[in-house]
């Protein structure tokens, strides 16, 4: 699942991947639904942390 994209995905990938919006991206990680860190100001998201959301999400 997601082969194309690297480990640790940005907000950007985040969003191609869940084809979301930005206030929805940033929604989940700040309500700790999606769980991420922070690099700086910037947030990145394990790819290994949206296939468990997304399996979590198909049940």
């Amino acid at each position: 699942m997601f082969m194309q994209y690297p480990d640790v995905l940005t907000i950007s990938e985040l969003r191609e991947i869940l084809y979301i919006g930005r206030n929805k991206a940033y929604a989940l990680l700040m309500s700790g639904e999606l769980r991420g860190f922070k690099v700086g100001r910037a947030w990145r998201v394990a790819k290994s942390e949206v296939e468990r959301w997304v399996r979590e999400r198909g049940r």
